[in-house]
């Protein structure tokens, strides 16, 4: 995926479970749609400009990854999800 494509919102069940894994500041491995494969930790969800992204910290450093990019993300108390877009 482009990072100009237009935004399409994940489950709502999805965005939970991320909500969860940013409050406990849980390292997740992150399977992104492209293939690039992440492990890091969950900071927090945040929004800007309608699409929404999730904030991880690697190697002290943090970037914003599209919730939308996200294939599955897993981690030992969670279990593995596989990301689906809302219709």
């Amino acid at each position: 995926m482009l990072m100009n494509d237009e935004y399409q919102p994940i489950n709502c069940d999805d965005y939970d479970n991320l909500e969860l894994a940013c409050q406990h500041k849980l390292t997740l491995k992150l399977e992104l749609r492209d293939g690039e494969v992440i492990e890091a930790k969950a900071v927090d969800l945040l929004q800007k400009k309608r699409v929404e992204y999730l904030t991880i910290e690697l190697n002290g450093s943090q970037r914003d990854l599209r919730l939308d990019h996200i294939g599955s993300f897993s981690h030992p108390d969670i279990g593995t999800v596989v990301v689906s877009l809302s219709d």
